[in-house]
């Protein structure tokens, strides 16, 4: 595959900063964004000193409406990779759960990524390419308690992406969603934490009867599989790999 350009929303740390070094490995051009302006300059710079690629940071809020519109205007090059990655989590019960909260997950799980592709798609449709790559969840396909907003905005993005499949169908624009179980960044390491309050138990505990007790593997997903798992799908080998939720769980849906 000829080197693209890849835009990955929240890129300065965990899955997203994982799959940019996949990419730039591979050799593409890479924008980073983050809403968090000093771990964006510092992942710029260690990717630049990591790999002999492009790389450039770009400071994001997928809240901001007037952002995301302007997202293609920020970057020097037509971006042919979208990854939609930003992400954050909150664990409680729905009777305690803050609606602002409720809404925050919404709208930056779901209505950022529902956004930025709309900002994105017409560039893709000129260039008669484009590869968008949603980073869903098992959480995408299963439940679990406690986590009524991140379920409900990760099972959107499964029904986003079928649609958008629909409409690019006629360009050679991709859009799949990777839902694994989990990987071991700082937001699952807060999960921990919080679970192991929300149950009165110890975190290790947590970590074995609760998260991986589901996953026959019985492990965390490495950042490695969510990025080679992404650059198959934006070879040529995976043109007619759309509107899927590419499962990474080590059997846990197997059940």
């Amino acid at each position: 595959m000829t080197a693209k350009h890849v835009f990955i929303t929240g890129g300065a740390s965990g899955i997203g900063f994982g799959m940019a070094q996949g990419f730039a490995q591979a050799g593409h051009k890479i924008t980073l964004s983050d809403i968090n302006k000093e771990a964006l300059d510092n992942a710029v710079s260690k990717l630049r000193s990591q790999f002999d690629v492009d790389v450039q940071g770009v400071e994001l809020d997928v809240t901001n409406s007037e952002q995301l519109a302007s997202a293609p205007s920020r970057v020097d090059a037509p971006v042919d990779i979208l990854v939609n990655n930003a992400g954050i989590q909150f664990v409680s019960a729905l009777e305690q759960f803050p609606e602002d909260k409720w809404r925050l997950i919404i709208d930056i799980l779901l209505c950022g990524p529902a956004m930025l592709t709309k900002a994105f798609l017409p560039s893709m449709y000129e260039c008669n390419f484009g590869r968008i790559i949603n980073v869903g969840s098992i959480h995408s396909l299963v439940a679990s308690p406690y986590k009524s907003a991140y379920v409900s905005a990760k099972h959107g993005l499964l029904g986003f992406s079928k649609t958008i499949a629909l409409e690019s169908a006629e360009h050679d624009v991709t859009i799949n969603t990777l839902c694994p179980s989990y990987v071991k960044t700082p937001l699952v390491e807060n999960q921990i934490m919080a679970q192991a309050q929300n149950h009165g138990i110890t975190e290790e505990e947590v970590i074995n009867t609760i998260m991986l007790k589901p996953m026959p593997k019985k492990a965390f997903i490495d950042l490695s599989e969510l990025a080679d798992t992404a650059l198959f799908l934006c070879s040529p080998a995976a043109k007619n790999i759309t509107a899927q939720a590419i499962t990474i769980d080590g059997g846990w849906t197997a059940h």
